[in-house]
């Protein structure tokens, strides 16, 4: 994650608002990122999230609200915004019948670029993107990593200051996806704003420095990754014995412990801090008292999504669809 260096709003959103017919898909959503930051928005399928990337990018219309977007009123000024934004969708909107240098020149002449300019900027991205082995491989014949990070190339050729990326490692392997978070890291230290959607939380846990959940249209929560997690209870360890004598002293010792017998294990309560820790393994040392092992559990994000998500949309399927 990033230090902040400013408070400057790289979007400011007020009563957002979008419906399809009878279907409410944002209702009056409230959202400010910061310049320089990775901003991640969760949510399940259906929760609209692909739609408010769609809205913020001009893609399509709000039917109510005030919107910013790098500093351009999103109403008035959308030329303005779209010459401030870059946009990596779902799938890779790339010519699988050019190679990679080919596609790059097609967007780099899309955007007005010299030929010197567009030259450079072609090169560079090569370089940065670790595409120079494949620079003159048809798209068709890259590799499902190698697709997704021409497709962010392809982004980047307009130099934009404010990135959206609508779950940008679907899909990819282990290795592609960290491939694809060190290069959002290296963009936001450059001073670029990342809005990130995506269904991996630990990626969000990995690169965001702010996270909104999205649950039928409404932000239901917000803050930093540490914030949410220290919002859900359940933080434990959890002692397994393998003596069942050892168990019934260290029962009788812990009494804020859950109990279960046939499995000779206790569940204690705690945040997983150290002193904790030392508070238990002391306690059962005097009752001589030795678990088999030990785990220690603190709510990730995954608990954050189930503990603020509902059940799904009635309509989860409208969204994705638009």
């Amino acid at each position: 994650m990033t230090a902040t260096l400013t408070t400057r709003p790289a979007i400011s959103a007020a009563g957002l608002r979008k419906t399809f017919g009878s279907t409410v898909v944002l209702d009056d959503v409230d959202l400010t990122v910061t310049e320089g930051t990775v901003f991640a928005l969760l949510g399940p399928n259906g929760a609209g999230k692909t739609t408010m990337v769609r809205i913020l990018a001009t893609l399509l219309p709000a039917d109510g609200g005030s919107i910013r977007v790098a500093g351009h009123d999103l109403a008035r000024d959308p030329d303005g915004v779209r010459a401030a934004i870059g946009l990596t969708g779902q799938f890779a909107a790339v010519d699988r019948l050019l190679t990679v240098r080919e596609n790059l020149w097609l967007m780099a002449r899309l955007h007005r670029l010299g030929r010197a300019e567009a030259g450079r900027r072609v090169a560079r991205l090569i370089e940065r993107l670790d595409l120079g082995a494949s620079a003159r491989k048809p798209a068709s014949l890259l590799s499902g990593g190698q697709q997704r990070r021409l497709d962010l190339a392809m982004t980047l050729v307009g130099d934009p200051r404010l990135l959206f990326l609508d779950e940008p490692t679907t899909g990819l392997d282990p290795r592609s996806r960290h491939a694809m978070w060190q290069i959002v890291r290296e963009l936001v230290a450059e001073g670029v704003t990342v809005f990130l959607t995506t269904q991996y939380l630990d990626e969000a846990d990995q690169l965001a420095d702010r996270i909104a959940v999205l649950d039928h249209g409404r932000v239901v929560v917000e803050g930093t990754p540490d914030e949410l997690k220290r919002r859900i209870p359940g933080g434990h360890l959890l002692l397994r014995f393998t003596d069942p004598a050892a168990w019934r002293a260290a029962a009788a010792a812990l009494a804020t412990a859950h109990r279960d017998e046939d499995a000779l294990t206790l569940q204690v309560p705690g945040d997983g801090d150290v002193a904790s820790l030392r508070a238990v393994l002391g306690t059962l040392d005097r009752v001589r008292a030795e678990p088999g092992s030990l785990t220690i559990h603190t709510p990730d994000l995954d608990d954050v999504f189930f503990a603020f998500t509902g059940a799904p949309a009635a309509d989860a399927a409208l969204e994705e669809t638009r």
